[in-house]
């Protein structure tokens, strides 16, 4: 039994991409619980052997024009189809269209994308509008993730991208952004840190950003803020 016809079947049954190791474990595990003349031959294989099946795997797909492809997204492998046919693959979907992100927060993950992990204090001080809301909506569909705390006064939290982030984009790491290395290296403005640190922090995940809403400028109350008695 050829490995590509097996990591083939792999692929097409797993629900996310797989990472090699991931394949390599299996492969190992499937040969010592049902050891047969089958699943022996794969029982220590390397991992550049399973990379070169999934190599000639794709190269199969390429040469018979398939209308599939075996593509790296976030350090994993998963069988995909081809940009091309996707508007006949939408027609499966008949249900409510997922919606898509709003300028926004597209702007806002594109920053955290770019110079992680960053501080909300850090992205508002490049879009010039409160980001409380973008990032709630962001964490919540989970392209974002807290990545710690900042050892600047108030010690504010940390975000950055999760690889369901590289899954929806596409991408098989953070280095395939468009012009990665140049963007990264441009100056940004930076949030001024309080005059005095915070006495006691909050536990690090007990932050509650506000519900998603429109931008507003840095500073504004939010609209159902409380207000003050005439």
């Amino acid at each position: 039994m050829e490995l590509k016809l097996v990591i083939e079947a792999l692929l097409f049954a797993a629900e996310k991409p797989l990472l090699v190791k991931r394949i390599q474990t299996m492969l190992k595990d499937a040969a010592g619980c049902a050891p047969t003349p089958e699943t022996e031959p794969f029982h220590s294989l390397k991992e550049e052997e399973i990379r070169q099946a999934l190599t000639d795997l794709d190269t199969d797909y390429v040469t018979r024009g398939s209308g599939l492809m075996v593509q790296e997204i976030a350090e994993g492998f998963q069988i995909r189809t081809r940009p091309q046919y996707a508007v006949w693959v939408e027609q499966l979907f008949d249900g409510p269209k997922v919606s898509r992100m709003s300028q926004p927060a597209v702007e806002t993950l594109a920053i955290i994308a770019y110079r992680q992990p960053i501080s909300r204090a850090d992205i508002e001080a490049v879009r010039g509008v409160a980001v409380d809301g973008v990032v709630a909506t962001l964490l919540e569909r989970k392209l974002i993730r807290i990545a710690g705390r900042s050892e600047q006064p108030g010690r504010p939290l940390l975000y950055e991208t999760t690889p369901i982030f590289l899954e929806e984009f596409g991408l098989k790491n953070l280095n395939e952004l468009p012009n990665a290395d140049e963007l990264r290296t441009i100056e940004l403005r930076r949030a001024n840190p309080p005059e005095t640190p915070t006495a006691e922090q909050p536990p690090l995940f007990n932050e509650n950003p506000e519900p998603a809403q429109e931008d507003r400028p840095v500073g504004q109350p939010a609209a159902d803020a409380p207000q003050p008695e005439s």
